[in-house]
């Protein structure tokens, strides 16, 4: 059975999902001395607290009091760069220009001193996933063969973030190609948590989570084909949004399928991702005020809720009482079919998709690469990946007919069922915990033990977020508290198709009886 399907947690542990780590144990033979490394650079550093108090801004509140001149943009960019290099060990980062950066933040000073217009992003750095075009910074995707490709345009919503005044403060790290869901990148170095520097961020864009919760920046830009923008969400404590695919444009990121891609913001507050949404999708409207008094969320014990980690659960059950009491109505139905439709889709449509769609990237864009050229340089972990399930030959290989069968038949059958689904329930959201776990241990990529019961990795980390974006649906995440062992655990809350402001709105009101999540001590 396919690692999607729930019943499939005790399935052969040889059999790995298309994106599962393949060298679990050389990985695992790497942490001890990425954890040493890790652990001296953290020693040194002067503090692990986040002590200048404009590190504790939002992106809102930043941009207006960069707009007040209550500093500058060249001040601002300076301190968040400062922190970016005292915590340069989490790996957050592939590229960082310093000098760039507050060559940038300078010229925006520079425009509100003169008195011309302010965007609604004035002078706040951004930190932009190394999937998605920048001409300031080559676009690697983290990987050897794209080390020096440098774009000739940004991708349209860098575009649109530069021109609400957004300055690029780095390009972020990622698992490699965005095929995984740990950002243990063996070409670039592996990304390290800052609640816990011996665990994964989550992937694939985890540099991006990694510099939110680490307060190297308010507000970043991920991108997510099967929960690449809400696992790291999860397992670092931030808030993301995936929103409804095709809402954002997605030219100028590398792909996986064009089904699935979506790009999205990471960032520490609610108000944030609506600040974010404004400017990407062009709706400037601000969000409605939203009372939780009558509103219905719906939940599957059925799917998302089996095999869940003790702390995950009584985390996940304290939220769901928490929203209760604020007068939220939980609508408990199930999703009829849902493991066998996922089962028949998701993998089947990315192995497939990836081959021509990543190829035509590399030729639209003057890479001066082949797609065969990029997988012979890749990692050994991704060569394995793609050599099991993308390429021909492969035992995982999709044909022609699987394909049309998984996007003529079964995918829109999954969407119907999602809009049966929120017809019947009347609800506005499916609320579920992100993923099974915390953030495992880097190393631990093929197979981890949940309630003594040996689990794969990819299920873990994967089942959950998995029907979502397979859909298309909205999904926002929110962190909902630390676990005994102070890693965070979230929510995820998916609505109907095209719901994406509506969502925001309920994220606001959700937000505020949640909590605001303790910032990692690192």
């Amino acid at each position: 059975m396919k690692p999607s399907d729930p019943a499939s947690s005790n399935s052969d542990p040889g059999f790995l999902s298309r994106r599962d780590f393949c060298l679990g144990a050389s990985a695992s033979a790497c942490t001890a001395a990425l954890g040493a490394s890790v652990g001296t650079a953290m020693a040194s550093s002067t503090s692990g607290s986040v002590a200048d108090p404009l590190l504790e801004l939002s992106a809102g509140e930043a941009v207006a009091a960069m707009k007040a001149g209550d500093f500058t943009s060249e001040h601002y960019a300076g301190v968040l760069l400062k922190r970016c290099e005292q915590f340069k060990a989490l790996n957050a980062f592939i590229t960082i220009q310093p000098d760039t950066v507050l060559e940038h933040a300078r010229a925006a000073d520079r425009q509100r001193q003169s008195g011309g217009h302010l965007g609604a992003l004035h002078g706040l750095p951004i930190p932009i996933k190394d999937s998605v075009n920048t001409a300031q910074y080559p676009t690697t995707a983290g990987t050897p063969a794209l080390r020096h490709f440098k774009p000739a345009a940004d991708a349209p919503v860098v575009a649109s973030l530069r021109g609400a005044g957004a300055l690029i403060l780095g390009k972020t790290n990622l698992h490699e190609l965005s095929y995984g869901w740990t950002s243990n990148n063996l070409a670039y170095g592996a990304v390290h948590n800052p609640y816990d520097i011996t665990r994964i961020p989550g992937g694939s864009s985890g540099g991006t989570a990694v510099a939110i919760a680490a307060h190297m920046a308010p507000l970043g830009l991920a991108e997510d084909t099967e929960g690449s923008i809400r696992v790291p969400a999860a397992l670092c404590g931030v808030v993301g949004f995936r929103p409804t695919t095709g809402r954002y444009s997605t030219h100028g990121a590398v792909p996986i399928s064009s089904l699935f891609d979506q790009v999205g913001p990471h960032a520490r507050c609610m108000a944030d991702v609506a600040l974010f949404d404004a400017v990407v999708s062009g709706d400037p409207r601000p969000l409605p005020a939203q009372s939780l008094v009558g509103i219905r969320l719906a939940v599957s014990k059925g799917y998302w809720f089996e095999g869940l980690e003790p702390e995950v659960e009584r985390l996940t059950d304290q939220a769901l009482r928490k929203l209760r009491e604020s007068g939220v109505i939980i609508v408990e139905a199930e999703v009829p079919g849902l493991a066998a439709l996922i089962d028949e889709i998701t993998d089947q449509v990315q192995n497939h998709d990836v081959r021509s769609q990543l190829a035509q990237y590399l030729a639209s864009y003057g890479a001066h690469v082949s797609f065969d050229e990029v997988v012979r340089q890749a990692s050994p972990d991704i060569r394995a990946t793609f050599a099991d399930f993308v390429l021909p030959g492969a035992k995982g290989f999709v044909s022609e007919d699987a394909y049309h069968l998984a996007v003529h038949k079964f995918l829109p059958r999954l969407k119907q069922t999602f809009r049966d689904y929120f017809a019947h329930t009347q609800a506005s959201a499916i609320v579920f915990p992100t993923t099974m776990v915390t953030a495992p241990r880097i190393g631990d990529e093929t197979q981890l033990t949940v309630r003594g019961k040996s689990v794969r990795f990819d299920i873990a980390v994967a089942r959950n977020i998995a029907p979502g974006s397979s859909a298309g649906l909205p999904g926002l995440v929110l962190p909902v508290g630390l676990a005994s062992d102070g890693l965070p655990v979230a929510l995820e809350f998916d609505g109907p198709q095209n719901s994406d402001r509506a969502l925001l709105s309920l994220g606001l009101a959700i937000e505020s009886v949640l909590g605001k999540m303790p910032p990692p001590s690192m």
